[in-house]
């Protein structure tokens, strides 16, 4: 898979440092130390440490000094997270009693961490919900100052042989945002395009996707589309976006003759942005189970700093990519704002 491979490259890079929440689940411990021993990420796993080496010891896990164990009890770390999460979230409810429970939890310690300047990127999920992973990210690291709105997006690799079309593809958003206004819409398209040039480390080509191409219907849901490419096209005149626009003429570059005059993505995507949840969800799920692609994610954009969700039922694989993809977001988001904190971690 050349795509995912580059990205892994790309992280090995220049490895950043991504904490991990859920280390006494078997496959998040698997996948941080595969990370961790192939130069992928310097991990960190936020929990129990006693509970953490005996799960190790069971699954014949060698868990070595290179990942770094802290438990927030007993952190150095915790007053100063407890001052933070009272200055953030202050004016909220958050009193001094509640904030010293809540930085015990390793969900909360672990983007705190990233708040602060004492990790790069954080993953969960596995055990977490997605609300909560969110939620968390959300509050605790927040957005970036030219976003509005946290969306998600998969990558989806089609890399077997049987593929016509070869390579990684963004699909934004599958798993957030039910039903976006024109609005968010192209907040969406924006943040899906930073994702391909950073993951795919390709120019972006972006498809604004429905039933109807350059007007070929007419319905308010059309609308919202050309809306959202106008403000798209106003925001970054130098992307190249086509919207409205069916799939087919998206991909297929002799369709896109065809019916797109003018077209500046040529049907060669590699950004399908859909117009609702119900399609992009259908879609990607339509891609990977029936045309054999392989969906990474859910993962999110729009952050200040990454924070990426996990599938409950995602495998040791799968988890290792979403920390490569998490390392390489964080390079991206360095990039963009200047260093973050070097801090070292804390036990």
């Amino acid at each position: 898979m050349k795509a995912l491979n580059r990205i892994v490259e790309a992280a090995r890079m220049s490895p950043m440092r991504v904490v991990l929440c859920e280390g006494e689940d078997p496959r998040v411990l698997a996948a941080a130390v595969r990370a961790s021993r192939e130069g992928v990420a310097r991990i960190a796993l936020v929990g129990n440490p006693d509970a953490i080496r005996a799960l190790a010891q069971r699954e014949t896990i060698a868990l070595d000094e290179s990942v770094v164990l802290i438990d927030p009890a007993a952190s150095d770390l915790r007053t100063i997270f407890v001052d933070e999460l009272v200055a953030l979230r202050g004016s909220k409810g958050m009193t001094r009693e509640i904030a010293q429970n809540e930085v015990l939890k390793p969900l909360v310690f672990a983007d705190l961490m990233v708040r602060c300047g004492y990790a790069d990127g954080s993953v969960a999920g596995a055990v977490h919900t997605t609300a909560d992973v969110v939620r968390t990210a959300i509050q605790l690291i927040g957005l970036q100052p030219s976003f509005k709105l946290v969306s998600s997006f998969f990558l989806m690799m089609l890399c077997e042989p049987f593929h016509r079309y070869k390579g990684g593809l963004i699909f934004s958003d599958c798993a957030l945002v039910v039903d976006p206004d024109a609005a968010q819409l192209a907040e969406i398209a924006m943040a899906a395009a930073d994702s391909a040039r950073s993951l795919l480390m390709e120019e972006p080509r972006v498809a604004m996707l429905s039933f109807s191409t350059s007007g070929s219907a007419h319905h308010a849901h059309v609308d919202k589309v050309i809306e959202a490419t106008q403000r798209v096209k106003a925001s970054r005149p130098n992307l190249a976006i086509d919207g409205d626009v069916q799939l087919d003429a998206a991909i297929v570059a002799e369709i896109a003759e065809r019916k797109i005059e003018h077209s500046q993505v040529g049907g060669h995507a590699n950004v399908l942005v859909f117009p609702n949840l119900d399609a992009g969800n259908i879609s990607y799920k339509l891609a990977e189970r029936i045309g054999g692609a392989k969906a990474i994610g859910p993962l999110l954009q729009g952050l200040h700093y990454p924070a990426n969700d996990l599938s409950r039922g995602c495998c040791a694989e799968d988890i290792y990519y979403v920390i490569a993809v998490t390392a390489v977001q964080a390079q991206a988001a360095h990039d963009r704002a200047g260093h973050h904190s070097s801090a070292p971690h804390a036990a």
